[in-house]
């Protein structure tokens, strides 16, 4: 692996509110980040949306658990644990995703798309809304 994605790596499995703005040192500054709740191109504004579970999760970790590389990519394997500060904050929760990077000239993160199933690990788990899903799930299959 190279030093880069290590970096990255043991940044984003150490990660606090504190750190966020070290995310200036690993991606451009115009970078492009989408995952099933958002889509911007701007380190600033990547930086904002992992501010922001600080604002409604207590304890979030990510867990790398897989990571491959080839040329200017990597695809990153990951569990992300967290509580929910306003909905059964004494049982953690995790959601199994995976990441798609791609690297610029200047080895920053230009592209970060990530993977997870809303519906299946986060949806589900919600009051209301997770019955809905569930009846739904029972009878879509």
């Amino acid at each position: 692996m190279s030093a880069r994605l290590d970096q990255l790596v043991n940044y984003f499995e150490s990660i606090t509110e504190a750190t966020l703005p070290q995310l200036r040192d690993f991606y451009s500054a115009d970078a492009y980040f989408k995952d099933p709740f958002n889509e911007v191109r701007s380190v600033t504004e990547i930086e904002r949306i992992f501010g922001d579970m600080y604002v409604s999760l207590l304890d979030p970790r990510f867990v790398i658990h897989t990571r491959i590389e080839q040329g200017g990519e990597a695809f990153l394997a990951w569990d992300f644990t967290f509580r929910i500060r306003r909905y059964k904050p004494d049982i953690t929760q995790t959601i199994r995703g995976g990441s798609h990077l791609r690297w610029d000239a200047a080895g920053r993160v230009c592209f970060h798309r990530d993977y997870w199933d809303a519906a299946g690990e986060l949806y589900e788990k919600l009051p209301m809304v997770g019955g809905f899903m569930r009846f739904l799930k029972r009878r879509m299959g």
